[in-house]
């Protein structure tokens, strides 16, 4: 008769195989945590991203729509002024 101590061998080896794909091979526990930290910190990224986008499409708008916002922007941005006004400049 043979002895079954091989079988529990096997099996043994069977186990430490799959524990170590489990724990550190391709698809282990550790790549998968750090995966989903990845896909969470895109999509805050993108949340970031949509809400610039908004802002961005409403200052389009605005600038299509109204004369006001233009005259504003030249105005603080490159310091301009209307004809036939006075800029008066304070400094300390």
């Amino acid at each position: 008769m043979r002895s079954p101590y091989w079988l529990l061998v096997v099996l043994i080896l069977l186990l430490v195989g799959l524990q170590y794909r489990l724990w550190v091979g391709d698809g282990s526990l550790a790549q998968v945590t750090e995966l989903k930290q990845q896909i969470a910190d895109q999509q805050g990224e993108n949340q970031r991203l949509l809400e610039r986008n908004r802002i961005l499409e409403a200052e389009v708008m605005e600038l299509k729509q109204g004369m006001e916002t233009v005259e504003e922007r030249a105005r603080h941005e490159l310091g301009m002024v209307k004809e036939g006004e006075t800029l008066y400049q304070l400094t300390e």
